[in-house]
C-alpha cells in the first residue's frame, strides 16, 4: 500500500508472476511492429491476471528495445557462440543460448562491464543504448543487432486507487498512459537505431558516445533460428513454469499471442 502506481520490469517481475514473460518470450517479437502486435493481443489477458493475483490494473507497456549481442571475440553468426560464455538476464534467454552452443552466465547489469573486461564472459546481451551509456563498447569489439527480446516495462495502478476514480477520470487516466506509452514506443525505436550507429562510430549519432564496434550484418538464417525458437524452446520452457502457478497460462497465450504471430 506504499504506492498507487508502480513501474514493472517484465523480465524481473516474471519470477514472481511468470504470466508476465508471455509478453516477451525469446523470438516472439524480433522487431517493434511484432512486439506491438504481441502486446495488443496479450494486454487484456495480462491485465486480468494482475488484477486477480495482485489487485493491480495494467495501464500500459513500453519497450526498452531489442536486446542484442555484444562480444569481445569475433563472430559472424549465432553458431560462433559455441563455447563462449554469454551474459543473460532470464531463464528463457539462458535456454536459447544453450541451444546455440553458448554457456549462459546470469549477471546483473552492473556486473557486466567488469566481467567482460576480466574475461568472466565473452559476450553479453542488452539494448544498444544501455550498452552505449554503460561503455560496453570499451570492453567489446563486435555488435550483432539480432533482437532476442524487447525488454518490456509496464505501468500498473492498485485497484483500490483505480476504483476511487470516477468513470470520466478513469477514461482520462487511461488515455494519458496510452499517449505516454505510444510516445515511448516511438522514442525507443529512434533511440535504438541511433545507439547502434553510435556504437559502430556511424552517423547519425545524436544521443550517445561514438565507439568503433564492428557492426556484424545479421544473417537471414539467424533471424529464422530466433523465430523458430518460440515454438521449440521459449514457449515450452516458459509454459512448464507458468502453468504450475496459472493453469491456463500457456493456453491463454496460444489463443492470444500465438494466434497473432502464427504460433500455436
Amino acid at each position: 500500500g506504499l504506492f498507487d502506481i508502480v513501474s514493472l520490469r517484465v523480465s524481473q517481475n516474471s519470477r514472481d508472476e511468470p504470466t508476465l514473460l508471455g509478453m516477451d518470450l525469446v523470438g516472439a517479437a524480433p522487431d517493434y511492429a511484432t512486439a506491438r502486435k504481441v502486446y495488443e493481443s496479450y494486454r487484456d489477458t495480462l491485465d486480468q491476471r494482475l488484477q486477480k493475483q495482485f489487485n493491480v490494473k495494467l495501464l500500459g507497456i513500453w519497450p526498452f528495445g531489442p536486446q542484442i549481442l555484444f562480444c569481445k571475440k569475433p563472430l559472424t553468426q549465432l553458431a560462433d557462440l559455441k563455447g563462449m560464455k554469454v551474459r543473460v538476464y532470464d531463464q528463457n534467454l539462458a535456454k536459447f543460448i544453450e541451444t546455440v552452443g553458448g554457456t549462459p552466465v546470469p549477471l546483473s547489469f552492473t556486473e557486466v562491464h567488469q566481467s567482460l573486461s576480466l574475461g568472466v564472459v565473452d559476450c553479453a546481451i542488452t539494448g544498444p543504448s544501455s550498452a552505449n551509456s554503460s561503455n560496453w563498447p570499451e570492453v567489446t569489439t563486435h555488435q550483432y543487432a539480432l533482437g532476442f527480446q524487447m525488454a518490456l516495462n509496464g505501468y500498473a495502478m492498485t485497484m483500490k486507487a483505480w476504483n476511487q476514480l470516477k468513470p470520466d477520470q478513469k477514461t482520462k487516466m487511461q488515455a494519458a498512459f496510452n499517449a505516454l506509452t505510444d510516445d515511448i514506443w516511438t522514442y525507443s525505436q529512434e533511440l535504438t537505431q541511433d545507439a547502434i550507429n553510435c556504437n559502430a562510430g556511424k552517423d547519425p549519432c545524436t544521443t550517445g558516445k561514438k565507439f568503433n564496434l564492428v557492426n556484424v550484418p545479421v544473417t537471414p538464417a539467424d533471424i529464422e533460428t530466433v523465430r523458430k525458437a518460440v515454438a521449440t524452446i521459449s514457449l515450452p520452457t516458459w509454459a512448464e513454469i507458468c502453468d504450475k502457478s496459472n493453469p491456463t497460462c500457456s493456453a491463454d497465450w496460444k489463443k492470444t499471442v500465438g494466434k497473432a504471430i502464427g504460433i500455436n
